[in-house]
């Protein structure tokens, strides 16, 4: 059976799919990738399922081995260079890493996470219904922390294929980062709600998986910043006592006890996902009748990302292919001059 060997990592490298439901009753987090769109993309592009479990990147390098076989492989999210035999291999579209070569996967250069896929998906037992790697639980398969250099990922031998495969698609979504108010917008005034959607954020230096601290003015809370602790949604934007905001993400706990004043619609957190640390960003309030319109859209638009899919022919990819894919930099930085307008 063919594997891959993890030959250099940095420490945002773990093996991910779109997630743990139906644990947080229990509680535990929910892990998955921090882009679902970019994770379902990277699959499509090796013949998996958009849910697939697949290498996450973070901003840093990776180099990986191929040992045992030959493996096909596709590299989706953040832009970033990767060399193979001394030669560049463009993102979004497939190729061979054959037995005993190594490629290397340069730090990002425009977005954060990128998602390696592989064909025939990576070999491990699901702890309940996932591998996702969640590393407050200390649980994940085939290992319960991030990939270090040494390690060994078992994976689906590569088919012979004539050409290699690349992929069209629609746009992402692009813009200020859209919420539905609360669950807890009651506690914060209307002045304090439009302070919220009026300001520039930065996401904080000290920001993860677990959330992104947004860095500006505080925030007054109109009813005290303690609540009864209840679930937590992807996405939800609580406001502790010192008044700046917190986005919980994938490696969120299951409860918290600071009201939320907004959460994220989901089409937009693989968005604010690939957003650098530093960088700002803004908020647009919308309906839930809007949230949930968007939300089929959505999913709809990364079930159809196989139709997508095409032969390369000469396996070349032109540079107006390249850049109309760049999905990560469709990313919305409220520095941007376009939005001091």
């Amino acid at each position: 059976m063919s594997a891959l060997e993890i030959v250099e990592a940095g420490p945002y490298t773990s093996v991910q799919d779109r997630g743990r439901a139906g644990g947080q009753r229990y509680g535990l987090g929910t892990a998955g990738a921090m882009d679902i769109w970019s994770l379902a993309l990277a699959n499509a592009l090796v013949g998996g399922r958009a849910e697939a479990a697949a290498i996450e990147i973070g901003p840093l390098p990776l180099a990986v081995k191929a040992v045992g076989g030959d493996v096909r492989l596709a590299l989706a999210g953040a832009m970033r260079g990767m060399t193979l035999r001394g030669a560049a291999v463009p993102v979004l579209q497939s190729f061979l890493l054959a037995e005993g070569e190594v490629l290397h996967i340069r730090g990002a250069s425009e977005g954060v996470f990128s998602y390696l896929a592989i064909e025939g998906g990576i070999r491990a037992a699901p702890i309940m219904g996932s591998l996702s790697m969640h590393a407050r639980s200390g649980i994940g398969s085939p290992f319960p922390r991030a990939l270090l250099a040494g390690d060994r990922l078992e994976t689906g031998s590569a088919t012979p294929l004539p050409v290699e495969r690349g992929i069209r698609m629609p746009k992402r979504a692009a813009g200020a980062l859209r919420v539905v108010l609360g669950p807890q917008d009651d506690h914060f005034t209307a002045a304090t709600i439009e302070q919220f959607l009026a300001t520039d954020w930065v996401i904080s230096a000290t920001s993860d998986r677990m959330g992104y601290r947004l860095e500006g003015p505080a925030l007054a809370h109109a009813k005290g910043h303690n609540i009864l602790s209840d679930g937590i949604a992807n996405g939800a934007i609580q406001i502790p006592g010192n008044g700046q905001p917190l986005v919980l993400l994938a490696d969120r706990g299951t409860t918290g006890g600071y009201p939320k004043i907004a959460t994220i619609l989901s089409e937009d957190l693989g968005r604010l996902a690939q957003i650098p640390v530093r960088s700002g960003i803004r908020f647009a309030r919308v309906t839930i009748e809007e949230a949930q319109a968007a939300a089929r859209r959505y999913h709809a638009a990364m079930a159809e990302f196989g139709r997508h899919v095409h032969d390369l022919g000469g396996g070349e990819l032109s540079s107006e292919f390249l850049l109309a894919a760049n999905l990560a930099g469709e990313a919305t930085n409220a520095v941007d001059s376009a939005l001091q307008e």
